[in-house]
């Protein structure tokens, strides 16, 4: 457990999480997601890991589970680990711009020779056992994690939680939960409670798990499959803000202290567990977390941008109450970008106020809500709303009817959200435009 040049670099440059990196070609190796579609199960997965001896079983993991705020609780858990000076890997997912964003190895990501590397080494398993895209790229980070012996990994449920690929770990000794909301129905069900519930079951006998309030039809389920589990549940208050003596946290929005909260439970529970981590290790943590496409702040041509990853109602609706709270109900201007699988008008109607006018792009590779449709859905909306050919001709839209907001302009700035795909794609277009 003893602190590399690498980490002392990652720590000093005040941030947990390096610079996105660059995207990498894995087509050949992993096909699209979209061919296979999703395929709940553990049983491939439990086949292919004993063929190849159970790395699964050679590195302790924790596990977070939700369906908003997972990301950054494992964020915010990976750099209080840092911190205190431990070994820890991270296994994410979505991606924004690079499949090497899913495997966080300490204070970087995975290579792309390593990812090819990995990936190569598990082809022959996958056909074998008829992998999923997820399970494969889920097996291959497990090998990895196994082989550089990681102090503590953690992971971050993909979909679900029963039947997610991540659940094939048998060591998850602390489990969190993000907010449990209505999104991915087509898989989960059709109800909070039976969302809830497929969430929930990731618990198993003799586990800790730690969660902020919650809905109470999705606290009922997480309750009761807890008792039956015999998981020590705690529910948890959000962080104390500054002024009330809290910690400052590198993730920008109130409801952070929501999932900062189930952070530090989590990694005081694995403090209790003999893993040597301090409460300075905490704050400093909590302080250096970063993590991409969360309430972040971008220029684009003198224009100040916001970006976040709202893609579901319960997410829309936060997204914003903190604009409301930082910039009260002035006019904003929005480029979003909705897949066609998801809840658009509820989404729609969360994110605009009388006076905002919204530019709505198709996301590429994927079946998204248009302008018409959107308007057909949303009509006391639909005078709000104007379309756009791609992302580039909807940041153009936004350059042209925004002021910069750092210049004490009348209008904030303007917010990108509705799908992480879209952010992906705006990140890229931003990341050339510097270059």
């Amino acid at each position: 457990m003893v602190k590399s040049a690498a980490l002392d670099a990652a720590l000093d440059s005040g941030l947990s999480t390096p610079p996105l990196p660059a995207p990498v070609d894995i087509a050949d190796l992993l096909e699209p997601f979209a061919i296979r579609g999703v395929d709940l199960g553990l049983h491939r997965l439990h086949a292919a890991l004993a063929e190849a001896g159970h790395p699964e079983r050679r590195f302790p993991a924790v596990q977070v589970a939700g369906t908003n705020g997972k990301g950054s609780i494992c964020t915010m858990l990976h750099a209080i680990l840092q911190a205190a000076g431990l070994r820890v890997a991270s296994y994410r997912s979505p991606h924004l711009v690079s499949w090497c964003e899913r495997i966080q190895l300490g204070p970087r990501w995975i290579t792309p020779d390593e990812l090819r590397s990995d990936l190569s080494s598990w082809q022959a398993l996958a056909r074998r056992h008829d992998l999923t895209p997820f399970e494969l790229l889920t097996a291959a980070a497990f090998g990895r994690f196994a082989s550089e012996q990681f102090d503590v990994t953690v992971l971050e449920v993909g979909l679900g939680g029963r039947l997610d690929a991540t659940t094939a770990h048998p060591d998850r000794r602390v489990l969190g939960f993000a907010d449990i909301g209505l999104d991915h129905r087509e898989y989960l069900g059709d109800s909070l409670a039976a969302i809830a519930a497929e969430k929930a079951a990731v618990m198993r006998p003799g586990q800790k798990a730690f969660s902020a309030s919650q809905s109470p039809e999705a606290a009922t389920v997480l309750e009761e499959m807890a008792q039956r589990s015999g998981v020590e549940l705690h529910w948890l208050d959000p962080l104390p803000d500054l002024a009330n003596g809290g910690p400052a946290l590198g993730l920008a929005g109130s409801f952070q202290r929501r999932n900062g909260a189930v952070a530090v439970a989590m990694a005081r529970a694995l403090a209790e567990q003999g893993w040597p981590i301090g409460e300075d290790a905490i704050r400093r943590g909590l302080a250096k977390a970063h993590w991409p496409g969360r309430l972040e702040k971008h220029h684009w041509r003198g224009q100040a941008l916001l970006l976040d990853g709202a893609h579901n109602p319960p997410a829309a609706l936060n997204l914003r109450q903190e604009l409301t709270h930082r910039d009260g109900l002035a006019p904003r201007s929005w480029l979003l970008g909705i897949q066609r699988h998801k809840e658009a008008a509820p989404m729609l109607r969360a994110l605009l106020l009388p006076g905002d006018e919204a530019f709505i792009t198709p996301i590429a590779g994927h079946a998204s809500w248009d302008q018409q449709a959107l308007g057909e859905a949303c009509p006391e909306l639909a005078d709000q709303l104007q379309a756009v050919t791609d992302p580039a001709a909807g940041l153009e839209r936004l350059l042209r009817c925004g002021i910069d907001a750092d210049a004490e302009a009348p209008h904030p700035q303007p917010v990108i959200a509705g799908s992480l795909y879209l952010l992906g794609d705006v990140l890229r277009i931003l990341a050339g435009e510097q270059t």
